[in-house]
């Protein structure tokens, strides 16, 4: 008895969830676009003796899918204000995850800019890091 309960509760928040999520699917809209090749550029060191390098994959969310064009028009501006800004970077904030976060925010902001002076949009709703990795400073 108590395995058949137990089952029911399972099928039945499966089905509820499920549905809720089928749901968020229907309503997004968005779509992902990776900024190709990865970025690998130099950032500002704490000793002039070492050089420090960040290597990170970068996937912007695009509000709509219909801008996705747009998007990948703009890919070369949208590569290097991202190369920008990581070369503007101090080596503390590029080694500390608040600092990563701060380059994140800051390149989202560029980029929203950036596409609104071009296309008259934001076109990027959002930008996630999937690799990061950095060496020296």
């Amino acid at each position: 008895m108590l395995k058949s309960l137990v089952l029911r509760v399972f099928a039945v928040s499966f089905f509820v969830l499920g549905s809720s999520v089928a749901l968020a699917q229907d309503k997004a809209n968005y779509a992902y676009l990776s900024l190709e090749p990865e970025i690998v550029t130099n950032y500002i060191s704490d000793s002039a003796q070492k050089l420090g390098y960040v290597r990170v994959s970068v996937e912007l969310m695009i509000h709509d899918v219909n801008q996705l064009e747009i998007a990948e028009h703009h890919m070369p501006l949208l590569r290097s204000t991202a190369i920008e800004i990581f070369g503007q970077q101090p080596a503390e904030k590029v080694k500390s995850l608040t600092g990563r976060e701060d380059i994140r925010r800051a390149i989202l902001k560029a980029l929203q800019e950036h596409m609104k002076q071009e296309t008259g949009g934001e076109v990027v709703k959002n930008v996630i890091f999937t690799k990061y990795l950095y060496q020296g400073g």
